[in-house]
């Protein structure tokens, strides 16, 4: 089994992950007693009339560590990138080297560990925003930047739930009877981000899920005079362990020749999609990749960090070959996000320190994809933040606030994102502020423009 989080990272991350541990499962334990619905902290919401299933099912992926998004779509068009990185820059595309770059436009391109999700790409399924990131904290802090971003909104403790936690809170099911609205396939319980959502539980095996029990009925017997919240949600879990039998995992084969990696992510993308295509009544799931906390030897093209991208988006490209695309593909948006980015300039381990800005993946036939939106703030050392990072102008909760109210079909924003007004920058192409533009890959460099989408 590979489990990322293991392989690398600083000590406040391998302290965080245990702590972490003990509190998801301190607060599903928690959540298991506490009643289904909307918690009375919450300002009134608006609900659509009855149940929805023309909306997306919700894909978040959380790429833990601090992911270098100046590796994950490297910006070979800035000079400055090269000289920041003498020993561990991904070659350019139009260099002759084994390892080069695959152009997404005349500035950015794929590491050969990312070439997986080219083809999505191409489809005009894959939107990959740069430069973007948590605009209101400048925290280097795992523990406070990951809390930060999974509760939608920055230095308030007092958020108990996640975002698309609230979502789940403040729309009506889109299957009425579906005993499972939200699944966390992350080990060691759920996390914030679903923290707090009715029906939903930590899964990260579903073709093992089950109760101990000799016989379902003698759980139902055990809770049906109990306490209503607490029976209803033991019946849920019931029907959840009958819905994932019954949906015969080892037999599934994946559409369109997909193939996904022999990894803890690409088993739980499988078996994702295979609840997906079961029209399980699913509409939320949450998976981790961690990992990215490369302070040392990061291999960006034959090392570490390429193996982990090699997993990341060998996975994801099969997830959109196998449920995205065909006659029977299903309305599905993936969104990939990281708690902040690294330095722009190596340090002397070969390695990137915390830094900044990063960049997040869009995935979807609902998203305006094949282009990489960016206001490129520039990586001279005159232009970085604290003299070291890449500049975060493009706030996460803009992102994400558009796949909640054009993808989701809910329009609770204020809610899911408090005290914050997103703005609209075109990421699915039912926005009002949508445009597509497509980039064909060009290998000339011209000027950078001090703004660009």
């Amino acid at each position: 089994m590979t489990h990322h989080s293991d392989d690398c990272g600083c000590q406040e991350y391998r302290e965080l992950s245990r702590r972490g541990f003990v509190t998801a499962t301190g607060l599903q334990v928690a959540a298991l007693a506490m009643p289904a619905g909307v918690p009375a902290w919450l300002p009134k919401v608006q609900y659509a009339a009855s149940a929805n299933s023309s909306r997306d099912v919700l894909v978040s992926i959380f790429m833990r560590g601090g992911a270098d998004g100046l590796t994950l779509v490297a910006p070979f068009g800035d000079p400055a990138y090269y000289l920041g990185r003498p020993s561990i820059a991904v070659p350019r595309p139009d260099s002759s080297s084994a390892v080069r770059g695959t152009a997404l436009d005349n500035f950015f391109m794929l590491p050969p560990g990312m070439k997986a999700l080219y083809p999505a790409y191409l489809a005009n399924q894959l939107l990959v925003v740069h430069a973007t990131g948590q605009k209101a904290t400048n925290s280097r802090s795992h523990f406070e930047a990951e809390r930060y971003l999974e509760a939608g909104k920055p230095a308030d403790y007092s958020i108990a739930t996640g975002w698309l936690a609230r979502h789940l809170m403040t729309s009506t099911p889109a299957a009425a009877n579906a005993p499972l609205r939200g699944i966390s396939l992350s080990w060691g319980g759920t996390r914030l981000t679903l923290t707090g959502a009715p029906k939903t539980l930590p899964i990260p095996d579903p073709a093992n899920y089950r109760h101990l029990a000799p016989d379902a009925t003698v759980l139902d017997r055990l809770y049906a005079t109990g306490w209503a919240p607490v029976r209803d949600s033991a019946k849920d879990a019931l029907r959840t362990v009958a819905l994932l039998q019954g949906i015969g995992f080892s037999r599934y084969a994946p559409a369109n020749g997909a193939v996904y990696p022999d990894t803890d992510f690409g088993r739980g993308l499988r078996s994702l999609a295979a609840i997906i295509k079961a029209d399980s009544g699913v509409e939320a799931a949450h998976m981790d990749i961690g990992g990215w906390d490369t302070h040392a030897n990061q291999g960006p093209t034959n090392g570490q960090m390429h193996d982990l991208m090699s997993d990341f988006a060998g996975s994801l490209g099969a997830f959109w070959a196998d449920v995205c695309q065909g006659a029977a593909s299903h309305n599905v948006t993936v969104v990939a996000v990281s708690e902040f980015g690294r330095n722009v300039r190596e340090n002397g381990s070969q390695g990137t320190d915390h830094g900044r800005a990063s960049v997040a993946f869009f995935m979807g036939q609902g998203i305006a994809g094949g282009r990489v939106l960016s206001q490129w703030p520039g990586l001279d050392r005159a232009v970085l933040e604290d003299g070291q990072d890449l500049k975060v102008t493009i706030d996460h909760r803009d992102l994400l606030a558009e796949v909640v109210k054009y993808r989701l079909g809910n329009p609770n924003v204020s809610t899911i994102f408090p005290n914050y007004v997103p703005v609209d920058r075109g990421v699915t192409t039912s926005g009002p502020s949508a445009t597509v533009t497509v980039r064909q890959p060009q290998l000339q460099v011209k000027p950078r423009a001090a703004s660009r989408r």
